[in-house]
């Protein structure tokens, strides 16, 4: 080869190694998180921590998007049927991600999604007014066998997490409440507080921020351990009753969604837990952090939905 045309070869060379720059690393553009509820709500909450925290773990902008509407059935189906390129997660609530393809014919299943880790669990809890008679765990099973059918329980609707809440307590305890639907859990809260009904369920987060100045009195809480927010709150599993109900919220992905980019917002969420300046503002908003790996994640969900299905034959929760 001639020096003319080696000087040409070397030319064009690197003229084709500008043209095709090296591929970006992700993420390049703006990921939208979608919120299945309306803004201002404790999931709706979670999600704007988390992004903002998120977005500085992964150098990349993280835009929440609400889409509410039939129980969170709206957003989640966004999510499920978004493009799987990593540019569209959503914030995944239990129950309704298990329970709504349960009880109807949904636009998506536990299997439309990349799960990548849970980040809040924000349980439910049983209240009552602090002069009620009902002090415990135990009164209000011994009340509940001694009046079937008679205690009276504000849920936020028929279907809602406090609903299934209860419905769990009964099977668990072998006893019969008596569910008082309302809009949510203010309202329910209100009736509690006007003495309309006995009790009431909430999330541990409302349910502490209602406490406040209320002659309130938290019952226990459905987690599998004390939540770190309120220690002093027995578990039902404590007085029991080993049974899991509320809000555990994570983020999750369309499923397809390349593992590199799974990886990435796994271990990016894994920083984000331990911010502890996330911690203060989470601890602030009354979000309780329970950080759940993906593969853990996963089997928690699929366990859920065992326990829902199972739920389901018994005492369906929509009739």
């Amino acid at each position: 080869m001639t020096k003319v045309k080696m000087l040409l070869a070397a030319a064009v060379a690197g003229v084709l190694s500008q043209a095709a720059p090296a591929a970006a690393e992700y993420p390049e553009r703006p990921i939208t998180m979608v919120v299945p509820f309306a803004a201002g709500g404790g999931t709706d909450i979670s999600a704007r921590t988390i992004a903002k925290f998120l977005e500085e773990e992964i150098g990349g902008k993280i835009v929440v998007v609400n889409k509410p509407g039939a129980a969170g059935e709206i957003g989640l189906a966004e999510v499920a049927n978004a493009k799987p390129d990593g540019y569209t997660i959503g914030i995944i609530n239990t129950p309704g991600i298990v329970t709504i393809p349960i009880e109807r014919e949904a636009r998506f299943s536990l299997d439309s999604f990349d799960m990548i880790a849970g980040v809040v669990d924000d349980p439910g809890t049983i209240n009552v007014l602090e002069s009620s008679p009902i002090k415990s765990i135990e009164d209000l099973v011994n009340a509940a066998k001694e009046k079937p059918g008679e205690i009276t329980v504000g849920t936020q609707g028929v279907g809602s997490a406090g609903h299934i809440g209860i419905l769990l307590l009964e099977r668990a305890a072998g006893i019969d409440l008596k569910p008082i639907p309302f809009t949510g859990a203010s309202t329910a809260r209100n009736a509690l507080l006007a003495g309309e009904i006995q009790a009431s369920m909430a999330n541990l987060g409302e349910a502490l921020t209602f406490a406040a100045g209320a002659p309130w009195r938290i019952l226990g809480v459905m987690s599998p351990e004390p939540a770190a927010i309120a220690p002093e709150v027995p578990t039902f599993k404590s007085a029991g009753y080993d049974i899991e109900g509320g809000s555990l919220r994570g983020i999750g992905a369309p499923k397809g969604t390349p593992t590199e980019v799974l990886d990435k917002l796994s271990a990016g969420l894994a920083k984000v837990v331990e911010n502890e300046e996330f911690k203060t503002v989470s601890k602030n908003t009354y979000q309780p952090l329970r950080y759940v790996p993906r593969d853990e994640y996963n089997e928690t969900l699929k366990r859920a939905d065992t326990t829902f299905r199972e739920l389901w034959k018994i005492t369906p929760w929509n009739k």
